[in-house]
């Protein structure tokens, strides 16, 4: 009994003590209570970027009413304030939605997102307002966030429509939903003895979300190879089939720089040995050297599983969780020890030896919702650092890319990574997420959520339906972070035959070599893109700024963008509106000024919506008025001896000055400022000006082509 007093005494005491804010960054402001959780977002991020520094503190949101935190006999509670009028985003990747107003969200890692709840490969109890703050709860607990869905009697002001009877569901419903008490954002964080609450102002929302990522230690800087196009071969193929498709996209001039090897290449897969199945890769050295020289990256498949027969298991036996996934260890990644165990292998039998990048799968959670696949460890696993099986879960992709990540970053070597979970604050990884789901309108909705959580995702092509459905998956990929075809289930590429079984049997549609070419030009422009793509990622890198994001986040106050989630923004001046249905029809938005259609030239009035054509053959995009448009020749890939030769079109007169970032695209020199900026300037006839302490040429000027 006596216990039972002092725990209330001392659960009462946390939540009537005085909790007031610090400010722990310019314009980051921190408030805690109780006993924080020791494994945390917090913990394992990477060091503040030095340009958050840089930033004008800016006051508190919430200096005047405050946010209220209680630790109770169940955990923690955040009470959070609501505006009536505020647009609430993030919590990671999600996919079903984009404004989360109104809405019950617990942002679990799941491969199998369910009916909109918040699982995710992605989870982050991160959420962004369109009055320009966001807000991050420091905590890898399964928590639950109600986005002005519940009210508390002390809020509740009664109004005419609430005396009256409700005779239909649908005025209840409707009544509920326009309630005229006072809306509030509430946290449920189970079992946690104390939290802390960040929050990133503004003062407007991109400066918010610029501050959480350059918190989080920047915006990740691929490889530049990694902006080109990523090809990833059936699961069963051997060293032969690499050489077979590496020598096709070569010799049809379809341009690639990656390519990824799937499960076989080990001798054991789910669990993993990380040892060359010799059957099917019987040289890989000479694969890596063959490839190499044809100006390909490898790119390897594994997850975190370890086999019996791998070299890593007895290391990591006494560093691994309580239960066994496939038969395989789950190492303990809260463990900076077992990250170092796992790195040095990957360092001295793959980087070492030339491999590129690897693809890290099933690191998120599948127990939740298939409840018949044992596809992960559960929540009840212990670990030796201490953590627990629902920390670890949330926390175990971020950790995994985190371990792999560091081995590049200790040579010196930029990659760009796959992985299938990831989390809070993670934009420093050069990683992009993927999904084995496949809606492709899900697929634009993430780009945009992504854009807002410091993540990035690609929309990879697979399996088709038909040739429409095909080449509009291609649109969005090469209009993506990364432009990734996986052949997982075919011997050869899809636009050769849709169906899987002709494919694998080589019966190719009689529309192949048309089909070749549609995807020869996307390619093309991807590649012509590139220049344009690596100077967002270059500022993404020093002002946080993401290189794909929603239209709400450069219109926060334009009321016809806070909702569009069907179109996104690469960088501030081009805009993509991807067709996700049938037809060639589909209805764009344009904000305020003017846009130019990208393949007609067409100039259109912003501030409205417009009805607008886009063939299978062609981007849809739309460039700003007033943008310099670096389009580069096009080739087959990128090494560190490419230069790209420009064909600026300038869209408008009165044209700004365009930035472009060079450097040696594959290393970090450019933190000591061994890089150069490559300014583009027109006033009536187009200049480039070069600054900076790189010695080599990335970019020259061919011509400059006035539109409009």
């Amino acid at each position: 009994m006596r216990t039972f007093i002092t725990s209330l005494v001392l659960s009462v005491a946390i939540t009537t003590q005085a909790q007031t804010f610090r400010q722990i960054e310019p314009g980051v402001y921190l408030l805690a209570a109780g006993q924080e959780d020791a494994y945390t977002p917090l913990r394992y991020k990477e060091p503040v970027a030095k340009q958050l520094k840089d930033m004008p503190a800016t006051d508190n949101p919430f200096a005047k009413e405050g946010i209220h935190i209680e630790v109770n006999a169940r955990g923690c509670v955040v009470d959070i304030p609501l505006a009536a009028d505020e647009n609430i985003y993030g919590f990671g990747l999600q996919m079903g939605s984009f404004v989360q107003n109104n809405k019950k969200k617990r942002p679990l890692v799941n491969d199998h997102p369910l009916k909109d709840l918040g699982y995710t490969h992605a989870p982050q109890p991160f959420y962004i307002s369109n009055k320009g703050y966001a807000v991050l709860i420091n905590t890898a607990r399964y928590t639950t966030f109600y986005i002005g869905t519940n009210r508390k009697n002390t809020d509740y002001t009664p109004s005419e429509d609430s005396q009256k009877a409700k005779l239909s569901t649908d005025e209840l419903y409707r009544s509920s939903a326009q309630s005229s008490s006072k809306p509030r954002v509430q946290v449920d964080i189970p079992g946690a003895k104390g939290i802390s609450v960040l929050v990133f102002a503004g003062p407007d929302m991109n400066a918010a979300l610029r501050r959480y990522n350059l918190f989080a230690g920047g915006g990740s800087m691929p490889a530049l190879w990694g902006l080109g196009m990523k090809f990833r071969l059936k699961t069963d193929s051997k060293q032969e089939d690499a050489y077979r498709i590496a020598h096709y996209l070569r010799n049809k001039h379809i341009p690639c720089d990656v390519i990824g090897l799937e499960p076989k290449w080990q001798t054991r897969a789910y669990s993993c040995s990380y040892v060359w199945n010799n059957e099917h890769f019987p040289n890989p050295n000479e694969l890596i050297a063959r490839t190499r020289a044809m100006g390909y990256k490898l790119n390897l498949w594994e997850h975190a599983f370890v086999h019996p027969s791998s070299p890593l298991h007895p290391l990591l036996k006494p560093k691994s969780g309580s239960h066994l996934v496939w038969n395989g260890l789950v190492p303990d990644f809260a463990d900076s020890a077992t990250q170092h165990i796992f790195a040095a292998y990957h360092d001295s039998c793959f980087v070492q030896k030339g491999i590129a990048a690897f693809k890290m799968d099933e690191c998120d959670n599948s127990n939740i919702t298939r409840g018949d696949l044992n596809w992960s460890f559960p929540e009840l696993s212990a670990f030796p650092s201490g953590i627990d099986g629902e920390q670890m879960h949330q926390l175990f992709g971020l950790l995994y890319q985190k371990t792999l990540y560091s081995v590049f970053r200790k040579h010196g070597m930029r990659t760009c990574l796959d992985v299938r979970a990831s989390g809070a604050l993670a934009s420093p990884y050069p990683v992009s997420i993927y999904s084995d789901t496949y809606d492709l309108e899900d697929y634009v909705r993430m780009v945009c959520n992504a854009g807002l959580t410091g993540l990035l995702w690609s929309p990879e092509v697979r399996e088709s339906a038909d040739e429409e459905d095909f080449f509009r998956r291609v649109q969005v990929a090469v209009l993506s972070a990364q432009t990734l075809f996986n052949g997982w289930y075919l011997r050869n590429p899809a636009w050769l035959q849709f169906d899987k079984q002709l494919n694998n049997e080589d019966k190719f549609l009689p529309t192949a070599t048309k089909n070749e070419d549609v995807v020869r030009q996307l390619l093309n422009f991807r590649m012509s893109l590139v220049p344009y793509l690596y100077a967002q990622f270059a500022r993404y890198r020093t002002d946080g700024t993401p290189p794909f994001k929603p239209l709400v986040l450069n219109y926060p106050k334009d009321k016809a963008a806070a909702a569009i989630d069907n179109q996104f923004l690469i960088g501030d001046d081009l805009l993509a509106c991807p067709i996700v249905g049938k037809g060639n029809e589909r209805t764009v938005y344009l904000p305020e000024g003017n846009w130019y259609n990208f393949n007609t030239n067409e100039r259109l009035e912003g501030g409205r919506s417009h009805n607008v054509h886009f063939a299978l053959h062609e981007v849809p995009l739309f460039v700003r008025e007033g943008t310099i448009l670096p389009l580069a020749e096009p080739t087959d890939c990128i090494t560190p001896q490419t230069t790209f030769v420009l064909n600026c079109r300038v869209y408008g007169k009165q044209a700004r000055n365009t930035s472009l970032f060079e450097d040696d695209g594959i290393s970090y020199a450019f933190e000591s400022g061994i890089y150069n900026k490559v300014l583009l300037s027109w006033n009536g006839r187009g200049s480039i000006k070069r600054t900076g302490k790189f010695k080599g040429v990335r970019y020259k000027v061919k011509s400059w082509t006035l539109i409009g």
